[in-house]
């Protein structure tokens, strides 16, 4: 068995998920990347014009130039057999995988609703790609990393799930199926860590804070947030790869959530951020 670290990172063709990728190549890891965008500048926002940058081509080019191995598995989370192949993809290709960070969210109508607009189709929609497609994907790869002797697992939740928004949708909130599946999806963690970490099965949670990504910009909606600072995706990257091959972390934060943003800021993970 090769002594080589491996991480799979979902939803890692732009933002969050491609900067832990690449942050994750930088600290010695081959990374096994997934999405539903394989080719760079080929997505568009929901109107079907407005262009998105980023791809998996791009993501496994950065983490090429970081001296690491990369491939990119196209992954639909609204399809949970495309969900579970893609770990299959990833298991075969390395062997092992020791990191599994679930970045990906669903990325359609209903996330902006309010409660007299939400409807049971959105709903299902919501909690299948938040939190249902995440679970299987657990589920799937479990018995391996126990048979492996461990594993870590990172799920990117987020503040939604245990803040209040500073105001109604437009002015800096949040719809509620949203914030109702990232409040389920965060129960998760701290209970697969008790539930097996005699196993060697590690979790976190990570709140990324509000973080500028392509689409907020593709949508012109990097300013709506005000009320939270805003971090590069980056930031959250280089938490995540120090979270991640810390010794310390599993002690002090296994289980728990952790604010990517304030420890990037007090350990200097990113030089240059804050300015």
């Amino acid at each position: 068995m090769s002594d080589r670290k491996i991480a799979f990172v979902t939803g890692a063709s732009r933002g969050i998920g491609r900067a832990c990728a690449v942050s994750l190549a930088k600290a010695g890891y081959d990374v096994a990347v997934s999405a539903r965008t394989l080719v760079d500048g080929s997505a568009r926002l929901d109107d079907g014009v407005t262009p998105v940058p980023g791809g998996l081509d791009t993501t496994v080019d950065q983490i090429v130039e970081m001296g690491q191995q990369g491939i990119a598995i196209e992954m639909d989370l609204m399809d949970r057999a495309s969900v579970l192949q893609a770990a299959d993809i990833a298991y075969e290709h390395f062997g092992r995988i020791d990191v599994l960070l679930n970045n990906a969210i669903y990325q359609g109508p209903g996330a902006m609703l309010t409660i007299e607009q939400l409807d049971d189709e959105h709903v299902k929609q919501l909690f299948e790609g938040n939190l249902f497609a995440q679970l299987a994907l657990i589920q799937h790869l479990l018995p391996r990393f126990i048979k492996q002797g461990g594993a870590t697992v990172v799920n990117m939740i987020s503040a939604t799930a245990f803040k209040n928004p500073p105001g109604k949708i437009g002015a800096g909130g949040w719809g509620v199926g949203y914030a109702m599946t990232k409040a389920a999806f965060e129960r998760l963690a701290p209970l697969l860590m008790i539930e097996h970490g005699d196993d060697g099965i590690i979790t976190y949670n990570i709140d990324p804070g509000h973080v500028i990504t392509e689409r907020q910009k593709a949508k012109r909606k990097e300013k709506e947030y005000t009320a939270f600072p805003s971090a590069p995706p980056e930031a959250i990257g280089a938490a995540v790869a120090w979270l991640v091959e810390e010794p310390s972390a599993p002690n002090e934060y296994g289980g728990t959530i952790v604010n990517a943003q304030r420890e990037t800021k007090r350990r200097n993970l990113l030089p240059g951020w804050p300015e």
